[in-house]
C-alpha cells in the first residue's frame, strides 16, 4: 500500500443536484430541437467519446452546453408552483442532467466529461489549459444551477404533492435533491444564498488550481550513479541521462518510491524527500489555507459548527465526533505496535551506519522511513524485491488481472482495435456479460506517466450507467489513470508488488462504475457515501495477497517461469510488515485532515509537523509542506480522508467472511458481490449494502486479524 493514493474521482458530486427518473421522455430534447432518434443512436452506437477537440472547440462546446442546460432550468422555474408535476419538473431536470453528463447528440456538442477530463490526461498543454478553464467555467455554472431557489421551490412542491406515489429509489432521489438544496442554503435568505454562491464559486476555482499546479509540476533532480547506489539495474535503465552522464530523476511515482525504498545514500533520499514534499509549496500552501477558511465560512452560514461536520452529514459516519472516536480507538491499538517498529528501524539504521562507515545520529528522519521499512521486509521476511519485480511485467499483470475479474464477476473483456483515444499508449475495452452477452460498459487504461498527466492513480467516471430517455440503459464508461514505469528498448514495464495492488484497487473502482444498474445518474457507480466508496475496491486488493491469483498475474519477464514457492510464501507473510507505522500514517493524515477542517483557519505547515511528530513519531523535514501536494484535500476528500481506514475495516469483513471462507475465485460469491454491492451503486445506503452481502451487521475483527493484531475470529474458520 502506498502512503498516498488518489483512488477515485469524486468530481461527479459537483455536477448539480438533479438526476434521471425511470420514466424519462424526450420533452426537453424535443424542445431543444434535438431528435430522439439521434440521441438513441448515440446511446446504442457510440461506444467511444471524442478526445480530439481543440482548445477552441472545448471553449465553444462549454458555452453551448451551458446554454442548453440553462434553458431546461429556466423552463422548470417558469412552471406555476400550483401546477408542478412530474412531467414539467423532475422529468425536465432529469433529462437536462442526462444531456449534461452523457449525451453528445450532434457533432458540435459535448458532455461534461469530454470537456473537463482532458486536463488530467491530454499530452497537449494547450488542451489541458482549455480543459481546466472549461472545468472552472462549468463548476461556476454548477454553483449557479445548484443555487436556483426558484427550481428548489418547485421541487418542494413536487415532494409535498407526489412523493408518496413514487418508487423507493425515486423517493430517495427526490429526498436527496431536497437535502442537497438545503445544504446549498436554499431555505435561507437571499443575502445568505448570494454569499454562499460567491464563496462556493471561489472554492471550486481554487480546488481546480490546486490540482492543476500539482499536475503541472515538472521538478527533476540530477544524480550520479554513485548517488543512486542500491537501485536495481531495471530502475537505472528506465531513467534518462544527461550529456555528462547524470541520471535525470523526476518526482513521479515510478521514480520516487523505488528510490526512497532502495537507495543506500541518505543524502540522495533526503534531497528527494524534501523536493517531493515541497512540490507547489509556495502557491498551494496559500491556496489550501484559503480553501480551509472559505469552507469554514460556508459551513457557518449553513449552521454547521465546522466544515468537517458539514461534509460528514452525508457520510456513514455522520459527524466529526464519530470519526474522532474511530481514529482514537485505532490509534490506541496501533500506538504500541508503532513504537516497537520504530525501535527496530532505528536498530537497522544503526547497524547499516556501522557497516557503511556513516555517522549514526540516533534518529529516524522522514527520508529514513521508506528505506528502513523496506529493509524490514528483506530482513524479517526475506522478501527479495529485486527478484520479485522480475515476475510482474505489466502485460502479464494486466492479462491476469483482467482474467480474474472476468471469472469472478461473470464478465468478458474485448480490446477495441484502433480506438479514438487521447494518447497512443491508451487502450479501450468493451465489457460484456459472460452469460447474456449484454454490453455492460467500456473502460480505458492509461497506465504510464507523461508530462502534465495526473500524477497519482485514479478511476474517472466518464459516463454514468443509468436509464436513458427511451428506458434503455445508458452504457457507462470509465478510465483508469496510473503512472507505472514505461517500457524501454531493453526492458519491459516491471511492477513492484505494491503497484500490482494499486492496479487491482483502481480497477475495482472501474468495475463499480460499469456494473452499477441504477435508475438515476445521481446514484450511478461510485456515487455513494465517501466513506463507503473505497470499500468495494479495497476489498479486491486482497487478491494480490493470495497464491492462486498471484500465480495468474505473474510470469518471469525473460523465461516465463512461475514465481518460486518460497518467494511467494515470503511475500504473502510480509503483509503484516510495518503494520503499525503504515496505519499510523493513515491515522496521522486522517487526523490532520480533521484538524484542518474543524478550524476556521489553519497554518498547514505547523499542523502537519505537529501531527507527524505526535502520531507517527517522526518529524516532518524542515522547510517542507506535504499538504501543498496532498491532492485529496482539493479533490473531494476534504474532511473525509479517514474514509480509507473506515472503508478498509468493512472491506476486510467482506473478504474474510465471504470470499476467504467460500472461495476467492468462487463465481457464485463473485456474482452475488456484483449483484448486491456493485449493481446497487448509491441507490442504497452503504450499511444496508454491507448487511445484505454479509447477512449480518459488519464487525472489525477481520481488519485486526489481517493486520496481525488479533487472533483469528471464529466467524472466519
Amino acid at each position: 500500500m502506498m502512503f498516498l493514493r488518489m483512488c477515485v474521482s469524486r468530481t461527479g458530486t459537483r455536477y448539480g443536484v438533479f438526476g434521471i427518473h425511470s420514466r424519462l421522455r424526450m420533452t426537453l430534447l424535443n424542445a431543444l430541437d434535438i431528435s430522439a432518434k439521434s440521441c438513441s443512436g448515440f446511446c446504442e452506437n457510440r461506444s467511444e467519446l471524442r478526445w480530439d477537440l481543440s482548445p477552441e472547440q472545448i471553449g465553444q462546446r462549454t458555452e453551448r452546453l451551458i446554454r442548453r442546460i440553462s434553458h431546461a432550468y429556466d423552463s422548470v422555474a417558469a412552471v406555476d408552483v400550483e401546477k408542478v408535476c412530474y412531467e414539467n419538473t423532475l422529468q425536465v431536470l432529469a433529462e437536462a442532467k442526462l444531456d449534461y453528463a452523457v449525451f453528445s447528440c450532434d457533432f458540435h456538442s459535448a458532455s461534461r466529461h469530454m470537456l473537463d477530463f482532458p486536463q488530467y490526461v491530454s499530452p497537449c498543454k494547450d488542451v489541458r489549459s482549455a480543459s481546466t478553464e472549461a472545468d472552472k467555467r462549468l463548476s461556476e455554472f454548477d454553483v449557479e444551477m445548484n443555487m436556483r431557489s426558484d427550481v428548489f421551490q418547485r421541487l418542494l412542491s413536487l415532494q409535498e404533492r407526489w412523493c408518496n406515489d413514487l418508487f423507493p429509489e425515486s423517493r430517495r432521489f427526490v429526498e436527496r435533491l431536497i437535502k442537497l438544496g438545503r445544504r446549498n442554503g436554499l431555505h435561507l435568505s437571499a443575502d445568505v444564498q448570494e454569499e454562499i454562491k460567491k464563496l462556493s464559486k471561489r472554492i471550486s476555482e481554487l480546488s481546480i488550481d490546486f490540482n492543476r499546479n500539482v499536475n503541472e509540476d515538472h521538478t527533476e533532480l540530477m544524480f550520479s550513479s554513485e548517488e543512486l547506489s542500491g537501485l536495481a539495474e531495471s530502475y537505472l535503465n528506465s531513467l534518462e541521462r544527461t550529456e555528462d552522464g547524470q541520471y535525470r530523476v523526476t518526482l513521479m511515482y515510478p521514480h520516487y518510491f523505488p528510490l526512497m525504498k532502495r537507495c543506500h545514500v541518505p543524502e540522495t533520499r533526503r534531497k528527494m524527500e524534501a523536493a517531493f514534499h515541497s512540490r507547489c509549496k509556495e502557491v498551494n500552501t496559500e491556496v489550501l489555507e484559503q480553501l480551509i477558511e472559505l469552507r469554514a465560512k460556508v459551513a457557518k452560514l449553513l449552521g454547521f459548527s465546522s466544515h468537517a461536520n458539514y461534509v460528514l452529514e452525508m457520510n456513514m459516519a455522520k459527524n466529526s465526533n464519530t470519526v474522532s472516536h474511530f481514529l482514537d480507538e485505532l490509534y490506541e491499538k496501533l500506538k504500541p505496535v508503532g513504537q516497537k517498529e520504530r525501535q527496530y528501524l532505528l536498530l537497522l539504521k544503526q547497524a547499516e551506519c556501522e557497516r557503511r562507515g556513516l555517522d549514526f545520529d540516533g534518529q529516524l528522519h522522514a527520508w529514513d522511513l521508506p528505506y528502513y521499512m523496506n529493509q524490514v521486509e528483506q530482513v524479517k521476511f526475506a522478501v527479495d524485491k529485486d527478484k520479485l519485480i522480475e515476475y510482474f511485467p505489466l502485460e502479464v499483470v494486466t492479462e491476469g488481472l483482467l482474467g480474474i475479474y472476468q471469472d469472478l464477476l461473470g464478465l468478458r473483456f474485448h480490446q477495441v482495435q484502433n480506438p479514438n483515444v487521447w494518447h497512443d499508449s491508451v487502450k479501450l475495452y468493451t465489457v460484456l456479460d459472460s452469460t447474456s452477452g449484454e454490453e455492460i460498459g467500456h473502460f480505458y487504461l492509461d497506465l504510464h506517466p507523461r508530462e502534465g498527466k495526473y500524477s497519482h492513480a485514479a478511476c474517472f467516471s466518464l459516463r454514468p450507467g443509468c436509464l436513458g430517455p427511451d428506458g434503455k440503459r445508458v452504457v457507462p464508461v470509465a478510465a483508469m489513470v496510473a503512472n507505472f514505469t514505461k517500457p524501454s528498448r531493453n526492458w519491459p514495464s516491471l511492477l513492484q508488488h505494491h503497484e500490482v495492488e494499486t492496479f487491482f484497487h483502481e480497477f475495482g473502482h472501474v468495475m463499480h462504475e460499469l456494473c452499477s444498474r441504477t435508475r438515476y445518474a445521481e446514484f450511478s457507480g461510485t456515487l455513494v457515501e465517501t466513506d463507503f466508496v473505497e470499500v468495494p475496491s479495497q476489498m479486491l486488493e486482497n487478491w494480490v495477497w493470495e497464491k492462486e491469483p498471484l500465480r495468474r498475474m505473474s510470469r518471469h519477464y525473460i523465461d516465463g517461469s512461475s514465481i518460486p514457492d518460497n518467494l511467494l510464501d515470503k511475500l504473502i507473510v510480509s503483509r503484516v510488515a510495518n503494520t503499525g507505522l503504515m496505519n499510523l500514517r493513515q491515522i496521522m493524515l486522517s487526523k490532520l485532515d480533521q484538524s484542518l477542517h474543524t478550524k476556521s483557519s489553519a497554518d498547514t505547515v505547523t499542523e502537519f509537523s505537529k501531527h507527524c511528530k505526535e502520531i507517527l513519531g517522526v518529524s516532518a523535514t524542515p522547510g517542507t509542506n506535504m499538504t501543498a501536494s496532498f491532492c485529496h484535500l482539493a479533490g473531494g476528500y476534504d474532511g473525509q480522508y479517514y474514509s480509507y481506514l473506515w472503508s478498509e475495516v468493512y472491506s476486510m469483513d467482506m473478504f474474510f467472511s465471504r470470499f476467504k471462507h467460500e472461495g476467492i475465485i468462487n463465481p457464485k460469491v463473485g456474482k452475488e458481490y456484483r449483484r448486491k454491492v456493485l449493481e446497487a451503486g448509491g441507490s442504497v445506503d452503504g450499511m444496508e449494502i454491507l448487511e445484505r452481502f454479509l447477512g449480518r451487521e459488519p464487525c472489525q475483527d477481520a481488519f485486526f486479524q489481517c493486520k496481525g493484531l488479533a487472533n483469528q475470529c471464529n466467524i472466519y474458520t
